[in-house]
């Protein structure tokens, strides 16, 4: 949110209804890798039982019968299906999942040996978030979902791992699992044997769509290619952060590392909100809407001089102007990160956050947020996708959260970065200090729906063409 302090926010409590299922801890079909000497076995029913249906609801749970825990980082499962056709593409869904559908990810591959019963997979994976499996325990429910692109009837008959007549939790050696890329549960579809990592996923991005990439090839922030190119560098007083700030253009710099481009945007403070000079970034245009949105951005834990601890907001997010209090048509989009806490928090924490409306003034604020309380220092890969019916969030390639079709954008926005104090209570100090915060590229593309992988092979092929600037994202 980087303009709202956002968790005056967290005021809806999420309610959870646990939702009870029958397990059955049946002994592993012929063919099945020996659990109990390999540490897995995995159970599955479906509540979408029908031949056909408008999408296939694999649940699953995997249980540790090892005698030692498992962490759920290094544990991958797949669930193979036949695709309807060849240029058929699928999505994929948690429902609900007593790990936190924000810590699995669901990944689609072709397999290298086509049967009459499987061409494609699901592939199952899990964040650090998940935790540890303790010998004996299992995940718990993963109500799991895929369906067609387009929400065509998909046919399950034919599908390898499907099973009509599992309603209730059963061990099924038709789903395989990987512990640490070896194969220790389930039979593959012959000649199919799993490996790690996936044969696939798909790596290609989609031809055509309108797009913006930038590499941030740029001299210094009077570089006039810099305003030619759509940005602004924020000098104009006013919010977010510290009463009293500035916001410094001169404070943001481009230098090369590692043969890349680097934007580089520095804010300062001795402890005053005279002294407190941040810094933002900012198209200029607010054009910007569905599609996927992508940036390469290196987060700092500690300063780079001076004494550490001030509640800094480092930040990639797209955002349009709220026209007045609780306006319908409001979007933003963030990725914030705290990395000495702030609004209440004590420690470095992640959010994502999806913003329908809110109010300033008595604060009021309609949203839905993610979290991760861990340090995120360094370079990450972060990709945001919004389609007509998800907000996604991706960090590193792994799926962080997915938000609700209720806070989808109603106009276009405009693509910032910026890195800001949120008060100066962390650090009372006068000593003078300063914090970086990093971005090597940023992408959108629009109205396509891109994977990590896909956005990494299309800021592969910019790089190979050498190509450090693209916009063909139409005004509005």
């Amino acid at each position: 949110m980087s303009r709202i302090p956002p968790s005056r926010l967290r005021t809806a409590v999420a309610t959870a209804v646990a939702v009870t299922l029958g397990a059955a801890g049946l002994a592993a079909l012929p063919g099945t890798a020996n659990a109990a000497a390999d540490g897995l076995a995995v159970q599955y029913r479906t509540s979408a039982s029908g031949a056909t249906a408008d999408q296939s609801e694999p649940w699953l749970k995997v249980r540790n019968t090892s005698a030692a825990a498992v962490p759920l980082a290094n544990v991958k499962v797949r669930y193979y299906f036949k695709a309807d056709s060849a240029s058929t593409d699928y999505r994929f869904a948690c429902s609900w999942a007593v790990k936190g559908c924000a810590n699995i990810t669901g990944t689609f591959g072709t397999l290298a040996h086509p049967t009459a019963t499987a061409d494609r997979y699901l592939e199952i994976a899990f964040t650090s978030g998940a935790g540890s499996l303790a010998p004996g325990a299992d995940t718990g429910d993963m109500q799991l979902r895929f369906h067609r692109a387009d929400w065509q009837t998909l046919r399950q008959s034919d599908d390898y791992s499907f099973g009509a007549n599992q309603t209730s939790y059963a061990d099924w050696s038709k789903v395989t699992a990987l512990l640490s890329g070896s194969q220790v549960w389930g039979t593959a579809p012959e000649g199919n044997t799993p490996t790690d990592p996936p044969t696939d996923p798909p790596t290609d991005p989609p031809t055509g769509g309108a797009t913006l990439f930038d590499d941030f090839n740029y001299s210094n922030s009077g570089d006039p290619a810099i305003s030619a190119h759509g940005w602004s560098v924020r000098s104009n007083s006013g919010g977010p952060g510290v009463p009293g700030a500035t916001w410094a253009p001169e404070n943001v710099t481009f230098a090369t590392t590692g043969g890349n481009s680097i934007m580089n945007m520095e804010t300062s403070t001795a402890g005053t909100g005279a002294s407190t000079k941040q810094t933002e970034v900012l198209t200029k245009a607010m054009k910007f809407k569905n599609g996927t949105y992508a940036a390469r951005v290196k987060f700092n834990d500690a300063p780079k001089s001076g004494p550490d601890g001030d509640h800094l907001v480092q930040t990639f997010f797209t955002i349009n102007d709220l026209k007045a209090p609780m306006a319908d048509d409001y979007s933003e989009y963030d990725f914030e990160y705290l990395p000495n806490g702030g609004w209440g928090e004590s420690s470095n924490i992640l959010y994502t956050t999806s913003w329908e409306t809110y109010n300033p003034d008595p604060w009021q604020a309609v949203n839905q947020h993610t979290e991760s309380r861990q340090s995120y220092a360094g370079w990450h890969d972060l990709v945001l996708t919004i389609d007509n019916s998800t907000i996604k969030y991706y960090v590193d390639g792994q799926l962080f959260g997915t938000h609700d079709a209720a806070y989808l954008p109603e106009r276009p926005m405009s693509i910032n970065f910026n890195q800001w104090l949120i008060d100066l209570a962390g650090q009372t100090s006068t000593t003078p200090r300063a914090y970086d915060q990093q971005v090597d590229y940023v992408l959108h593309v629009k109205d396509q729906v891109l994977t990590p992988a896909q956005v990494t092979a299309k800021i592969g092929a910019y790089r190979s063409a050498g190509t450090t600037f693209e916009d063909t994202v139409p005004g509005v």
